[in-house]
């Protein structure tokens, strides 16, 4: 399918790509491991062999100049969010191309199986106004609160506590990294390209925090919009 627009330098895009015929990427932890370490691996210009970086730390690894920016991540059992910046002409396609081959060949033969691993192309949505980007922070890191309370959405959250808990604990997103936990994988960000939305991390669990209680009646829940939301 053809995309109705072109990636611009210095527009923002919510970048996400399932498994074929929605089948599960992630098998086990260390999958998600692999996929972050090619997240900061593959978006850079510059060739890498996996087995010499392989338990290297990232601030150790001479990748080159970033093509992208990354705002947020999240992986989740078959599919994965990002929220990229376009910063430089043809990088989102670039760095996508190169992650989701780096992943396809690594999960192939981890399973010793062959074919495609993603469903045709990876989808994008052109993030063109601010209050949408704003939210995406909170959509994407509130993806693994389906994981525990899948209908959550639809009848609103059972257990605030545990839901907060879970994704303090959710190693596979970048919720950590915006909530100022040191870990290596706040290198796969380049928060100074996006809008400082959230001068404390306090700001930006609150903001996530009021999503995760807010349910649209109107709609009945689901991918809610930021009109009629929380302030």
């Amino acid at each position: 399918m053809e995309r109705k627009f072109n990636f611009s330098v210095d527009e923002y895009y919510h970048i996400y790509s399932r498994g074929v015929e929605k089948r599960e990427i992630f098998l086990d932890n260390g999958d998600k491991e692999r996929f972050l370490r090619l997240l900061f691996l593959s978006n850079s210009g510059k060739p890498f062999n996996f087995r010499e970086v392989s338990g290297i730390s990232f601030e150790n690894i001479s990748r080159g100049e970033p093509r992208t920016a990354i705002g947020a991540f999240c992986l989740m059992p078959n599919h994965f969010h990002l929220l990229l910046r376009e910063t430089e002409e043809g990088g989102i396609s670039a760095f996508i191309g190169k992650l989701l081959t780096g992943y396809s060949m690594y999960f192939n033969k981890k399973y010793k199986r062959k074919g495609v691993v993603f469903e045709s192309r990876f989808q994008a949505q052109h993030v063109d106004n601010d209050n949408y980007l704003k939210y995406l922070f909170a959509y994407i890191h509130l993806n693994p609160v389906k994981l525990i309370e899948p209908e959550w959405k639809e009848k609103g959250i059972k257990d605030q506590k545990f839901a907060e808990d879970y994704l303090n604990k959710y190693r596979y997103s970048s919720y950590e990294d915006h909530m100022g936990t040191e870990r290596e994988e706040a290198l796969i960000l380049d928060k100074e390209s996006f809008p400082e939305y959230f001068e404390r991390s306090r700001d930006f669990k609150d903001y996530v925090t009021d999503w995760l209680n807010y349910r649209d009646e109107e709609e009945g829940g689901g991918d809610t919009v930021p009109e009629g939301g929380p302030r």
